[in-house]
Order: structure tokens, then C-alpha cells, then sequence
């Protein structure tokens, strides 16, 4: 599973002034992106306000994104929620062409037990004939899943692949990676410790700023799979600070509002979403240009 090792990108969903879905700015991102020279990119991950689109609209999404990225990278789609039936379902009827992987993340909101996530994953698994990739986001769905139930996943089910790990915390990655079968692979689910992340072994982000800055994060990257720390350290530091602007009102507001800056499509959300502040776009803006 090389083709997962690297930057892949969450990408946002861009939207016209009255909220319907910009296709000609989705495409200017994807073009962006892969002249940006990153791995993977990822289909309506939280980062693509996926909760505010109907299965209709992620349908087309899906199909225009494999359409113009015509196989120049692998694709993983996000298919997430917190109804088991209805996610299993969405896996199994999922038209896979063009695409490499899903990525779902764990229940939001039901806060299952460490033995109802397992079932639930056992379920996706079950109906997919993709490989599979857990999403742990704690921040977002109010429950963790423990390096146990991570690791009991793994050893089961052979196309569960690896894990996207946003919950932060390093005991757990430490545990992952100790506990994990050969082969399975844990990504770096935040854009600040993905350095960290990839000195105990992970094997890369999936990220929000590569939407942003693709090259700058995807360099970075590449000299730390390669172990040269040394030189990857400068531009893990060049990119705290706009990585924390990015962050400071909501994610992908932030980011949304860099891609307005830099000319790849505009800054619109949908609600309960809404714009950055005009004093965050302003250094945003003025950090960019740094």
C-alpha cells in the first residue's frame, strides 16, 4: 500500500454564492493539488462538509472528482456517519470506479462502547470491496477508538489497512505502532504532529492545509519518510503558524478562505459554517505571503 504513503489531501468542497456545489472550482483544486505534487486525495471527509450534503449531491461529487483526477492519483472516499445499517449500505452500493480506499471515521454522538465500534467497523468491513481506513477524530465524534480495538480490527479484518489517528494523543500512537500486524498503516490525522507522527513510524497525513500549500506540506513530508528530520525540521516550523490560523474559527473555513486568497476557488460554506472573521483573513492573508 505505497500509494498511501506521503500527503493525502481531505479535500474541501467548494460551494457558489447560493450554496449549490462549484464543480469548476473543484476541478481548479484537484489540478492544484496534484500540480502540488501530493500522493492521495480524499473525497468528502469532514473537511468536505459532507454532513451538509445529501446523498445525491455526494454521488456527483464522487463521479466529477474521479472524473478530472482520471486516475493521475490514488482516490479514497470518505463514507462516515453514526447509523451502522445505513453506512454498511452506502459501502456496499458505493460505485467504486476510480477509487482506491474508504476512509470512515468512527460514530459520532451515539458514544459507543469500544465493542460497538468494533461491530461497527466489522460491519463496513464486511460490506466493502475496497480496503478500508478507520478515522479516529475524538474531537468530533466524542469517543476514542483505543489502540486495542484498533489494533483487534486490524488482525481481523485484512481489508482494514490502516488508520487515520486525529485523537492527539501520543501514548496512543506509541501503542499503534508497538501492537499493529505488519503492513498496517497509521496516518498522522493532524497537520501538527505529522512530523512527530512520522518519526514513530507513520507513514504519512491526511491533511487539511495541503489543500492550501500542497508543495510546502508534501516536501516537508517526503524528507521525513526519507528520515532526513534534519531538513524537513524548517519547513514543519515555517508551517505552524499558518497552520494554526487555519484552525483558529473552524475547519474548513480557515482553509477556504487561503484557497479565496490564492486563487483556486471561493470561500463559500454552508450553514451552520460561515466565513472567517475579517481580522483572520488578514493574517491569514499576510502569512501567506511569508
Amino acid at each position: 500500500m505505497k500509494k498511501f504513503h506521503g500527503t493525502g489531501v481531505a479535500l474541501v468542497t467548494p460551494f457558489n454564492a447560493e450554496g449549490s456545489v462549484d464543480y469548476e472550482g473543484l476541478k481548479n483544486l484537484i489540478n492544484y493539488l496534484i500540480e502540488g505534487k501530493v500522493e492521495y486525495l480524499v473525497s468528502l471527509g469532514t473537511t468536505g462538509e459532507a454532513s451538509t450534503l445529501n446523498k445525491d449531491e455526494k454521488k456527483k461529487i464522487w463521479e466529477f472528482t474521479a472524473e478530472i483526477n482520471n486516475s493521475r492519483l490514488p482516490l479514497v472516499a470518505g463514507i462516515g456517519g453514526n447509523d451502522t445499517r445505513e453506512i454498511a449500505n452506502s459501502v456496499k452500493t458505493f460505485e467504486i470506479n476510480g477509487y482506491d480506499a474508504i476512509l470512515s471515521a468512527s460514530p459520532y454522538y451515539n458514544k459507543p462502547t469500544q465493542e460497538g465500534i468494533y461491530q461497527h467497523y466489522k460491519a463496513i468491513s464486511e460490506s466493502s470491496s475496497l480496503p478500508v481506513f478507520l478515522y479516529n477524530v475524538p474531537g468530533r465524534t466524542a469517543s476514542n477508538v483505543s489502540p486495542e480495538t484498533t489494533c483487534r480490527l486490524a488482525v481481523d479484518f485484512k481489508n482494514i489497512i490502516g488508520t487515520k489517528e486525529a485523537s492527539g494523543n501520543f501514548d496512543q500512537f506509541n501503542q499503534i505502532m508497538r501492537d499493529k500486524p505488519e503492513g498496517f498503516l497509521l496516518i498522522s490525522g493532524d497537520d501538527p504532529v505529522a512530523l512527530p507522527m512520522i518519526s514513530l513510524g507513520a507513514v504519512g497525513v491526511i491533511s487539511v492545509i495541503g489543500n492550501a500549500l500542497p508543495r510546502q506540506l508534501s516536501d516537508m513530508v517526503r524528507l521525513c519518510l526519507n528520515g532526513d528530520f534534519k531538513a524537513a525540521l524548517p519547513l514543519h516550523l515555517n508551517l505552524i503558524e499558518f497552520t494554526r490560523l487555519m484552525f483558529n474559527e473552524g475547519n474548513p473555513a480557515g482553509v477556504k478562505a487561503a484557497l479565496k486568497h490564492f486563487g483556486v476557488c471561493d470561500d463559500n460554506l454552508r450553514l451552520p459554517l460561515v466565513k472567517v472573521s475579517s481580522d483572520l483573513r488578514k493574517a491569514i492573508i499576510a502569512e501567506s505571503k511569508k
